[in-house]
Order: structure tokens, then sequence, then C-alpha cells
């Protein structure tokens, strides 16, 4: 049965709790990107070595945090949340006695295990927060958090620089792992449950991600093709083992019960290939911006910042119509503002302005926007209450494998000389029509056809 939320003022502490720790994770996962020519002069390494730091960190997010949702169920979300902060402080600290790339590369697996122990359960507890009418706003809020941390990341990881030596760029997130800690006593305690934890299938889940995209980067940025495709096969086979092995199981890692749903499966198709649009074309802008037209690199930003901005009023406000209308009816429209965006991207013209760009990124920012705080509050309110950790940690994994798989795209794109034109705008405006052709098909009463608990939970009656 569907909780009402936490009582005022509890509410609001227990955001400020997830809300920090959502930061936490966004920050840290963006700011070391400005600390790598820093960290390869210290270290003695060079830039592509370097490059790890961020490599490793992403890789173990998307191998641990399903694992960890199904951890969560059985140790209780709250005491998983706080030992993920806990870890990650641990692990940052341990950053100032770096002295060598490989034991750098330790810590940040350290970090990451904790920012994923955080991440997995991060949106399980954000239903319980909140009323169940105001499910798509808390999601709204969410979202505004994730885009301000990611738009503040660079800044801050450049004032750092600018007054301390690089470790302190990383122990720029502590403070909000301190006051997440500190909250976290207000945070909802959820009954846990008496099913065992599957170890095998948390091993299999992690060797599957962890090898297809290791692979996968390992074929863009290695020089044996062979051995990253063998790679990548094996990631392959052991998914087929471990998707066969899943769909016996209660309480399956992998929630193959929740994708088994077709409003459910649509809406992950439909995130992940959103989440590939936008970070192949967010990467491959600043090469086409400073290659194609001459801007410089302290210019990109301000041309960029656009589409934060808008997201940052757009998610909200798509979160809470979310609460009243259909999510596939909001997506649809978003992703079709987004295409537009995007097309209109590909096609900037010879001697672009300020203005030129400005517009369009804040056309597609807030056709995104309006697309995925609805999605995520349809896949976390049609699961049921006890595999809201699962719906959660489903929507964090699709979000980072859908990222890697941008970054990937447009590391292939510039490997192949396409890639600081328009063809990824192009990609990307196609990737936004599959994600609009799922979100209108959510609407189909053949493929919704729900349960009328399932239609309470996933959304308001009268949208039936």
């Amino acid at each position: 049965m569907q909780t009402d939320g936490l009582p005022m003022p509890r509410r609001l502490t227990a955001i400020a709790a997830v809300s920090f720790g959502t930061a936490l994770v966004v920050i840290d996962g963006a700011i070391a990107t400005v600390a790598l020519p820093t960290i390869a002069h210290d270290l003695h390494v060079d830039s592509s070595s370097a490059v790890a730091v961020v490599t490793v960190y992403q890789l173990v997010l998307v191998m641990l945090l399903l694992p960890f949702s199904g951890l969560g169920n059985r140790i209780g979300l709250k005491r998983l949340y706080q030992i993920g902060q806990i870890v990650f402080t641990v692990a940052t600290i341990l950053c100032f006695f770096a002295k060598s790339l490989p034991f750098l590369l330790i810590v940040r697996a350290a970090q990451a295990a904790g920012a994923a122990a955080a991440l997995s359960v991060s949106s399980a507890l954000v239903r319980q927060i909140y009323p169940s009418k105001q499910l798509g706003r808390g999601l709204g809020v969410n979202s505004v958090v994730v885009s301000v941390s990611a738009a503040i990341a660079p800044t801050l990881g450049g004032l750092v620089l600018a007054i301390g030596p690089w470790p302190w760029v990383f122990a720029s997130a502590v403070p909000f792992a301190v006051a997440s800690l500190l909250l976290g006593r207000s945070l909802p305690d959820i009954p846990r449950s008496k099913a065992p934890f599957d170890v095998l299938g948390a091993v299999l889940c992690a060797a599957m991600f962890g090898l297809v995209i290791g692979g996968a980067e390992s074929a863009v940025h290695g020089d044996s093709p062979v051995v990253s495709a063998a790679v990548v096969i094996a990631g392959i086979a052991i998914g087929v083992i471990f998707v066969r092995r899943e769909q016996g199981e209660a309480e399956p890692i992998l929630p193959v019960d929740l994708l088994a749903r077709p409003v459910l499966a649509l809406s992950t198709v439909g995130a992940f290939t959103a989440f590939v649009a936008t970070m192949s074309l967010l990467l491959s802008l600043p090469f086409r911006l400073q290659h194609g037209y001459g801007f410089a690199p302290s210019e990109v930003g301000a041309v960029i910042a656009p589409w934060p901005l808008t997201t940052m009023f757009v998610a909200p406000l798509a979160g809470t119509l979310s609460d009243k209308y259909p999510a596939g009816a909001l997506g649809g429209i978003g992703m079709g503002v987004a295409i537009a965006g995007l097309i209109a991207l590909a096609f900037l013209p010879h001697d672009p302005s300020y203005f030129d760009i400005a517009w369009r990124m804040s056309l597609t920012g807030a056709g995104f926007g309006m697309f995925l705080s609805p999605n995520a509050r349809l896949i976390i309110g049609s699961a049921p209450v006890e595999r809201a950790a699962a719906a959660g940690g489903l929507i964090s994994t699709t979000r980072m494998v859908g990222q890697t798989t941008g970054a990937t795209l447009v590391a292939a794109l510039l490997a192949m000389g396409v890639g600081a034109g328009m063809t990824p705008a192009l990609a990307a405006a196609g990737l936004a029509l599959i994600a609009g052709i799922c979100s209108l098909a959510r609407l189909r009463p053949s493929v919704r056809n729900p349960a009328k608990v399932e239609a309470d939970q996933a959304q308001p009656a009268q949208m039936g």
C-alpha cells in the first residue's frame, strides 16, 4: 500500500538530505574533468591516461547501481544511503595521499562505490518522502538539483584549482555529504525485504555492465579492436545468462519483472535514447563551436549554459504537471520541442551569434526537461512500493548507461571526422524521435492496460 509521505516539517529536512546527496554524486562525477590536466602533470602521466580518473568513476557507478538497489531492500534504504555517504567521505580524504595514478584510480573507484550506494536508493526515498499526489513535483525538484549541480561543477572546480592543489577539487563535494548525513535522521524508515540477497546475481550484473561498457570504451580509445570485441562479446554472453537467471527470481537484481510491463519498458527505452541524445550533443558541441565557428574555450560554457538554466525551470513544472496529466502526452510534447531545437542547432548559420545558439539551446533544454521528469515519475510510480528501490536503480542505471553510450558515440563520430559538424545534432534528433514515439505509445490503452491499483500508483485516476 502506498504511503502518504512524511509529515511536515520532517518532509522538508528529508528533501534537503536527499538533495545534498544527489548534488554530491553529480558534482563529484563532473568536477574531475576540470582537474585532469593538473592531475596528469602532478602524477607525471599523459593526458589520455588521466582520463581514466573520470571513466573509472563512471564505470563503477554503472556496475554497482542495480546490485546496491537490491542490497538496499535487504539492509534498509536509509542505512545504505548513509553508508554510501560515509564511504565517499573517507575515500575523498584518501585522495590527499594519492602520489600515483593507480592509487588515485582505486580511491576514485571507492568514491564511485559510495556514490552508487546513495544514488541507487535516492528515488525510492523520494517516493516515500512525498505524498503520492506530489511525486511528480518531488522528482522535478530532484531534476533541478541535478541540473544546477551539473552547471556549477566546472566553475566550482576551476575556483578550487585557482586557490589550492587538485585533491581539494574532490574534497569540495564533502560538505554535501556531511550535510546529507547530518540531516539524514529525517529520512523515512522503510521496511526491509526478508528475501536473501542474490550475491551471484549482483556479481553477474556488475560483470555484464563492466565488460560491455569497458569493451566499448576500449574499442574507441584503444588500439586492439579484436580484444575489445572479445570483451564486449564476453559481457553480452554473461548478460544472456544473467537475464535468464533473473527471470526466475522473486526480487531480481535486474528488474525484469518491471520491464515486462510495456509501460515501464517503453519508459526505460525512451529515457535511454533521451540520455544518449543529450550527451551526444553536449559533448560534441564544444568541438563544433571552437573548431567550426572560432569560439574561445571561455565562451563555450556561456553558450551551453541556457540548456541547464532552462531545464532548471521546466523540469519542476513538468514534474508538477505529471501529477495531473499523462506522462506520455507531456513526454511526446517535450520530445517534439527538443527535436525542433536539435534540428535548429544542426543548421546553424555560417557565422552564429551568441543569441543564435542560445535560443536553440534553451529550446532543446526545455524539451528534454519536459520529457525526463514525467518519465521518471511514471517509472517510479508504476512500480509497486516494495520494488521502488529497483525502479529507482533502473532510472539511475539507464541514465548512466545512456550518458556513457553518448560519450562513446561522440568519440566514434570524432574518430570518423564528422563529430565536429552537424552530424551529432542530427543523430540526437533521431534519438529524440525514438524517445517521443515511446512516450506517445504509452497513451494507448493496449500498451498501458494496468490493473486499477497500478494505475492509481502511476498517475491520477482521471488520466486513465
